[in-house]
């Protein structure tokens, strides 16, 4: 998947009761301004009934906002079973880089909101936010100043303003794969805002996997929305606290932002391990969903690392 003719897409899940006057209701006296209500499509994978949201409209660049009453089709759908939904995935219509069993794998990462997957799995419907460019046949696809960050902080400021509408459950990013709860969401807004930092928690999750009895991997899932790698650290159990990985990955995908890692290049680790670690571009991620990825380890384990990986290839 790529950007296309959607840029961006976060979702909040609901009870399925949610009704695009409630969404129009809680934009009355905030500073976004709606151009316009469009009825729903003729099937709602396309589109539910819309609002749409003026963000730069000088290069025909606008939110939609819709309101679905069905449960978020995770398979994606079917080329053959189910073509309808499969085109609209494929078209981007859930998220420029959703992919298949996207909430199962945003559930089963979950770690820090324990009735985070009961909650997701309760969800009857959905709202689902989408930046697109280019709607006019003359329009580019994105603009030469395209900005994927103040993108991705306009529809994060639009889930704030729709978080207390009747029957909201959570937030769900599908190119991210991250669930929060609004206490949560807010919390961790109004912190990156106050220290100035990039709210990437709210866009990108950390997992954590086992290789093998010897190594775990921990990966970052949503840099994409950013134009920028996801993150693979492998580590040796028992030598680095997770907690320690957690923190490198996220610091390193917040220095991407400005830096590019190589391969062949190396790097400081995390912690005070004082090791040096790794840098390679695989041609794919090690884990699902495919995506590009740089992958980073402790260079005395270079050997080991790569015969665990390949042994469950």
């Amino acid at each position: 998947m790529a950007k296309g003719m959607f840029t961006q897409g976060v979702c909040l899940l609901t009870n399925g009761k949610t009704n695009i006057d409630d969404i129009e209701s809680a934009f009355v006296g905030s500073d976004f301004e709606i151009v316009k209500k469009v009825p729903a499509q003729n099937d709602w994978r396309f589109g539910g009934p819309t609002l749409v949201i003026a963000y730069d409209p000088d290069v025909n660049g606008y939110a939609a906002i819709d309101v679905v009453d069905q449960r978020w089709p995770d398979s994606m759908g079917d080329p053959k079973k189910d073509s309808i939904t499969f085109g609209a995935w494929s078209m981007g219509h859930f998220g420029p880089y959703a992919f298949p069993g996207g909430l199962e794998r945003a559930a089963q990462h979950c770690y820090a909101w324990e009735k985070g997957p009961a909650v997701a799995h309760a969800h009857r419907g959905f709202i689902r936010m989408s930046y697109a460019f280019g709607a006019k046949d003359s329009d580019p696809i994105m603009p030469a100043d395209y900005d994927a960050l103040a993108e991705l902080i306009f529809v994060t400021d639009i889930v704030l303003a729709l978080f207390p509408v009747a029957g909201v459950l959570c937030y769900f990013n599908p190119n991210g794969e991250v669930l929060r709860d609004k206490g949560e969401f807010r919390a961790m807004r109004k912190m990156c805002k106050e220290q100035k930092k990039t709210p990437l928690p709210l866009w990108m999750n950390v997992r954590y996997f086992q290789v093998n009895q010897r190594f775990s991997l921990m990966d970052s899932v949503g840099n994409a929305q950013l134009d920028l790698r996801d993150v693979e650290a492998i580590f040796p159990q028992g030598d680095i606290d997770p907690n320690d990985i957690d923190y490198y990955v996220r610091n390193v995908s917040q220095y991407l932002l400005g830096h590019e890692l190589r391969d062949g290049d190396e790097i400081d680790g995390p912690g005070d391990t004082n090791l040096t670690w790794t840098i390679e571009v695989p041609e794919k991620a090690a884990a699902e969903p495919p995506r590009r990825v740089v992958r980073l380890y402790p260079k005395a384990h270079r050997r080991e690392i790569r015969d665990a990986l390949a042994a469950i290839r």
